[in-house]
C-alpha cells in the first residue's frame, strides 16, 4: 500500500493562495489517477480534482478556474494550485487515487480561508 502525506495547508485570507504537496513513498507513477479530496466538518469528503497518468485533469465545478491539479512523477509528488481562496474552501485536503480511492487515507492538511 502506497503512503500519501500532505502537506501546505494554512491560515489565509479570503482571495488569497495556496499550493498543497502530495508526496509518496513509493512509486504512484503506478497509479493511473490521483486526486485531491476535502472534507469539513459534518460535510462527506468530496473529490475536487483528479489528473491521470498522462496529465488529463478534472475539476468540480466549485472548483474550476481557480484550483489548478498537478504532477511530478519523477518527484512521486501531485500538487494543488489553490487560487481566490474562499471561506467555503476551508477544509482538510487530502490525496488518494481518484476516482476511487484506496481504503488508507493521510492525515490530510488543514486550509483554512478567514478573514
Amino acid at each position: 500500500q502506497v503512503q500519501l502525506v500532505e502537506s501546505g495547508g494554512d491560515l489565509v485570507q479570503p482571495g488569497g493562495s495556496l499550493r498543497l504537496s502530495c508526496a509518496g513513498s513509493g512509486s504512484i507513477a503506478s497509479i493511473a489517477a490521483m486526486g485531491w479530496y476535502r472534507q469539513a466538518p459534518g460535510k462527506r469528503r468530496d473529490l475536487v480534482a483528479r489528473i491521470t497518468s498522462s496529465g488529463n485533469t478534472i475539476y468540480t465545478d466549485s472548483v474550476k478556474g481557480r484550483f489548478t491539479i498537478s504532477r511530478d512523477n519523477a518527484k512521486n509528488t501531485v500538487f494543488l494550485q489553490m487560487n481566490s481562496l474562499k471561506p467555503e474552501d476551508s477544509a482538510v485536503y487530502y490525496c488518494n487515487r481518484a476516482p476511487i480511492p484506496w481504503p488508507s487515507w493521510g492525515q490530510g492538511t488543514q486550509v483554512t480561508v478567514s478573514s
